[in-house]
């Protein structure tokens, strides 16, 4: 069967990065994630990434550069993660689809949340961008 993506995004602001709290599946609620969601056939993960943004948070973002990596998720699906942050202007994030809280977290706040099993690796791998 061939990979499905599913992107994610380092949003950053700074010296954070944001991390938002499944409010679904039930299986996975209350634990956090890096926002973001599946790549439509004939879409480009970039895209994507923007058009998830918008859906569940309500915000204009803009794609920086992939973190290296790509991290296995239930078959068939891999996650892909690029840094983003916010277009100049844009108002804050919201939990809108699928969230019920954001935290934005310093480099010395990351490890605070109760992260998904797989987003564990990426969070390890975005958080190389934080600015010091």
């Amino acid at each position: 069967m061939t990979e499905r993506i599913v992107v994610g995004a380092a949003l950053l602001d700074g010296d954070r990065l944001l991390a938002a709290r499944r409010s679904a599946p039930e299986e996975l609620a209350g634990r956090w994630e890096l926002p973001g969601g599946k790549v439509e056939p004939g879409e480009r993960p970039e895209a994507a990434l923007v058009r998830e943004l918008r859906e569940e948070l309500g915000v204009d973002a803009e794609v920086v550069e992939r973190v290296p990596g790509t991290w296995p998720l239930r078959s068939p699906y891999v996650l892909q993660v690029w840094t983003a942050r916010l277009k100049p202007g844009t108002a804050g994030p919201a939990p809108l689809q699928d969230h019920d809280a954001l935290r934005w977290l310093t480099a010395g706040e990351l490890w605070d949340v109760d992260w998904l099993d797989q987003d564990v690796p990426a969070v390890r791998e975005a958080s190389r961008h934080l600015l010091p």
